[in-house]
């Protein structure tokens, strides 16, 4: 092996790195430059947008397979998407799922047993996994006494919570 098979010029491959880069969660001594907070968050923001993709598509794999059964059936859906969204959740609730309660906000918890309905907790998993990276890294924060990143994480778990719950809305 000659000096430049052992030294290539830069910007020239070795057959070690023609692997690919390595990310800093193969190593360590890689500086990506984010500090401990935020690789917590990325680390379960990662986790639940899995868990949230796999809930998704074993929900999906149900609904096609028919277990449970649709609370729509799928040949009423082209007739009742051309309807406004509350003329949409009456026909719904009036033909088919006989509720005493239009479907709104998170009233759809109720019909899980429905296969339409049963991937919106897929839905939900991606939508609360913001919240629970805030509430992974909150302790790290106050264990640093950080009182102004633990206060806006305070902020943004108790804003999305209040969003998420539906007791503040806008609009309607």
């Amino acid at each position: 092996m000659d000096n430049q098979e052992r030294n290539p010029e830069p910007g020239r491959e070795t057959m070690d790195e023609k692997e690919g880069p390595r990310s800093s969660s193969e190593d360590p001594s890689i500086d990506t430059g984010a500090n401990e907070e935020q690789l917590l968050y990325a680390k379960i923001l990662a986790v639940g947008m899995y868990f949230g993709l796999g809930i998704l598509l074993v929900t999906f794999c149900l609904y096609l397979l028919g277990i449970p059964g649709p609370g729509v059936p799928i040949e009423e859906l082209p007739r009742l998407w051309t309807l406004r969204a509350h003329e949409y959740l009456e026909a719904v609730n009036h033909q088919f799922l006989h509720r005493e309660e239009l479907l709104t906000g998170w009233r759809w918890v109720f019909v899980l047993n429905r296969g339409d309905y049963l991937n919106f907790v897929g839905i939900a998993v991606l939508a609360a996994v913001t919240i629970v990276c805030y509430m992974g890294v909150l302790p790290k924060l106050l264990k640093k006494r950080d009182w102004i990143y633990a206060g806006i994480a305070v902020l943004e778990i108790v804003i999305l919570l209040l969003a998420a719950s539906g007791v503040v809305s806008v609009g309607h």
